[in-house]
């Protein structure tokens, strides 16, 4: 049996909740959106390169957005450490280039894990709680915004590939 990437209910969220909730739940409604880009499709599919010459793909996305999830929320914010999640012998881009359509299910399984383990890491945090990166400090908050940025930037990249692939469109 082919697996294919399962079908996505979209988190909706509330335009007059105060900052926590809007914040969570834009990241929420973001990370379900490019997931829902993927509904339906086969590994094979959602690693198909269809705007030539970029090497993005759905599951090269999927991969990022796993390495991301995990480097601002686990390491950076929590302090946790792991080896690196993708090869680095394989260059910076091996989460997009380093693709095995059959690995797609844990591919995306990886992804789903790593957005549960971050909200489980902020369910307790302050907005206002920070770290140092790169000698600056960084707030809960701003982790949040840029997230967003991130996914709603990659969420429009997927758009386009996915037209690519089988001409679906839309929301």
């Amino acid at each position: 049996m082919t697996w294919t990437a399962p079908e996505v209910t979209r988190t909706s969220g509330s335009a007059v909740a105060d900052e926590r909730e809007m914040l969570t739940g834009y990241l929420a409604w973001f990370r379900d959106s490019l997931l829902h880009k993927c509904a339906g499709l086969t590994g094979e599919q959602l690693a198909e390169q269809t705007v030539r010459p970029s090497n993005l793909t759905l599951l090269g996305l999927i991969r990022h957005m796993a390495k991301v999830e995990r480097v601002w929320f686990r390491e950076r914010f929590a302090g946790q450490s792991f080896d690196p999640m993708y090869d680095p012998a394989k260059g910076k881009d091996a989460d997009f280039e380093d693709l095995d359509p059959s690995r797609a299910a844990e591919d995306y399984a990886r992804l789903v894990e790593e957005c549960r383990l971050a909200d489980e890491i902020v369910a307790t945090a302050s907005l206002d709680d920070t770290f140092v990166h790169d000698g600056e400090e960084i707030s809960l908050r701003l982790i949040h915004l840029h997230m967003i940025g991130e996914y709603a930037r990659h969420t429009g990249h997927a758009d386009l590939v996915r037209e690519g692939v089988d001409g679906a469109t839309g929301w």
